[in-house]
């Protein structure tokens, strides 16, 4: 067995210079101002419990371009996609004109344990599309879902089709039953029932430690290995925390929806087995006919491509379309590198007139 030697001078090199990196980074974080995140002025057009409605006008009112109700997951808060001025999905789709409605689920407490998955989709979902299309003088708003978020959208969109104009799902977990689909694997483990006995509400510091067990290494010690050049200088010190301030700042889980979703969707697959019933209404994916477009991240670690391209075939869209961006589970909407692309892509698709694909 060859051994590995150590250069006991470049050892020391390395060690000194790892040593200044994290002096600069202690003198970058005792100069930096708070960091601020969902930045972009909203209105509140309607709140129901602990559930708001928030609208983003466009900067220029364009009459082409219908606006977009955004369904949000559960698990996070929604200023991912307004994280900061430079890295925000609402600020590039208002910069196209477009008029953004987002649902901001709020923070369960104890009183809202034995909030049901009927509760979110037919009531809260509900009422903020209805309002959605009010305010827009429209009889059908164009709904976007995100991760969970998505999933519920397909739900909602089978349920009251007539309500939905056309419909866009990001990185939205379809089948849970892929080979790669890593977190569905661990959740097929869990007694859901005997979790909510314990907690109540699901804690969301407990959701948070499951997601960095999915990637330890990468999440985990070469995350604060690489702290020091992280912090190295302002902009991304400020990019790294704002980052870093979304991912804990988790809500915990309304008990009942938290064990409804992990039986009926990770552990039973029942929306592509079409065995899922949601308040006692079958959730059919057949019924969804809107023009459908499913935007996935080809590096996806959470949500793997496999999951979401799964949707293809199983609705009966009369025109449906898929996009692979490059990008992770997050930096889809986050990364700069991505530029305008998720926009333009949505953009193109509420502005498109099926008509010409005909």
């Amino acid at each position: 067995m060859s051994r590995i030697r150590l250069d006991p001078e470049q050892l020391k090199l390395e060690l000194l210079q790892f040593n200044q990196q994290l002096l600069e980074s202690y003198r970058v974080l005792k100069q930096l101002s708070p960091v601020e995140t969902g930045q972009t002025p909203a209105e509140t057009l309607l709140q129901i419990d602990k559930v708001r409605l928030q609208y983003y006008a466009p900067e220029q009112v364009s009459p082409d371009i219908p606006p977009v109700l955004i369904c949000y997951a559960l698990v996070n808060r929604p200023y991912m996609i307004d994280l900061t001025p430079e890295r925000s999905l609402v600020q590039k789709l208002r910069q196209q004109g477009i008029g953004v409605y987002l649902i901001d689920w709020g923070y369960p407490d104890a009183s809202d344990r034995y909030l049901d998955l009927d509760d979110y989709i037919n009531h809260y979902l509900d009422r903020c599309v209805d309002h959605a299309c009010r305010h827009a003088g429209l009889e059908r708003v164009s709904l976007m879902g995100i991760c969970q978020g998505g999933t519920f959208s397909l739900c909602y969109t089978a349920l009251h089709p007539e309500k939905i104009e056309r419909l866009i799902t990001l990185v939205t977990p379809v089948d849970f039953d892929t080979a790669d689909f890593t977190l569905s694997k661990l959740a097929r483990h869990i007694d859901a029932d005997l979790a909510v006995a314990t907690y109540g509400n699901i804690p969301g510091a407990l959701l948070n430690d499951t997601y960095n067990a999915l990637m330890p290494m990468r999440l985990g010690l070469q995350k604060n290995m690489d702290l020091p050049l992280t912090l190295s200088d302002e902009a991304s010190a400020r990019a790294f925390l704002s980052m870093e301030k979304w991912i804990y700042d988790s809500p915990d889980q309304a008990g009942t929806a938290f064990s409804e979703f992990i039986q009926k969707f990770f552990q039973q697959n029942q929306l592509v087995r079409d065995q899922l019933e949601i308040g006692g209404q079958a959730v059919r994916l057949d019924r969804i006919t809107q023009p459908l477009l499913n935007i996935y991240a080809s590096q996806d670690h959470l949500v793997p491509p496999s999951s979401s391209k799964a949707l293809k075939g199983k609705t009966a869209s009369c025109l449906y379309r898929e996009k692979s961006i490059r990008a992770g589970h997050i930096g889809l909407f986050v990364s700069s590198r991505n530029g305008h692309q998720l926009s333009d892509a949505i953009s193109n698709w509420l502005n498109f007139n099926p008509a010409d694909n005909t």
